[in-house]
């Protein structure tokens, strides 16, 4: 099995949490934290879509600069 090749998302922001996400052969989109790059979330297109709309819609918090509780971190280390 080849190792996928990571794309960081374009709404990650330096200094954050940074989702990375790549794609297989199968067209399953991986999905993975910069905080837990061990742990990855498998999903299908459709999926993916229904994940953004519903996170688009989360409330943003004032205390945590705006962001909506996703987007909540630390650090953005790339990916080994």
């Amino acid at each position: 099995m080849t190792e996928p090749t990571w794309q960081k998302s374009t709404y990650s922001e330096e200094g954050s949490a940074c989702v990375y996400l790549a794609s297989t052969p199968t067209g399953t989109i991986l999905l993975r934290e910069s905080d837990e790059p061990e742990t990855t979330l498998t999903v299908g297109p459709h999926q993916l879509r229904a994940l953004i709309s519903t996170l688009r819609q989360e409330p943003r918090n004032a205390s945590s600069g705006g962001k909506n509780r996703i987007g909540v971190g630390t650090d953005c280390r790339h990916p080994k």
